[in-house]
Parts: C-alpha cells; structure tokens; sequence
C-alpha cells in the first residue's frame, strides 16, 4: 500500500492530500530516510512524522485497505 494511502486508513493524518504534501516537503521518515508519497509499506516499517516542533513516531503492524475507524488504532503502535 502507499505511504499515502496508509497514514489517511490508519487515521495518523486525516487526508490523503495532506500526507502527500507532507512526504513531498520532507517531513515523513520511513526507517530514518525521506520517502516519496508512493513508497510501499510493509509491516515493521518505522514511520515519523514530523509537524512543526512535534514528532509522532510509529511501528507498522498491519497493512489493510479498508478499516473501520474503531480498529485504525490496531494498525500501528507508537513508540
């Protein structure tokens, strides 16, 4: 699945514009190098996020096209 499409399913952003926007300004790590909006996740893949001043820093632990808003949370964890 693409970087894009994983952080709007997993909710960690809430549009997919905006996670494109965000890889594309160098701001999305994933295992520590800056990735383009179509890199293809993988489970046990790092993700940071950064906004600002604020990191958010998570573990991929499922990949899946279609959740439901209540189980989002199962699809990474933070670290």
């Amino acid at each position: 699945m693409r970087l894009d499409k994983y952080l709007k399913v997993s909710r960690l952003i809430k549009r997919r514009t905006i996670a494109n926007e965000a890889c594309d300004a160098g701001r999305v790590f994933v295992n520590d190098k800056v990735v383009k909006a179509s890199y293809d996740v993988k489970v046990g893949d790092v993700i940071t996020i950064q906004f600002g001043n604020k990191e958010t820093k998570v573990e991929v632990l499922q990949v899946k096209d279609v959740i439901r808003k209540e189980e989002a949370d199962d699809m990474y964890k933070y670290l």
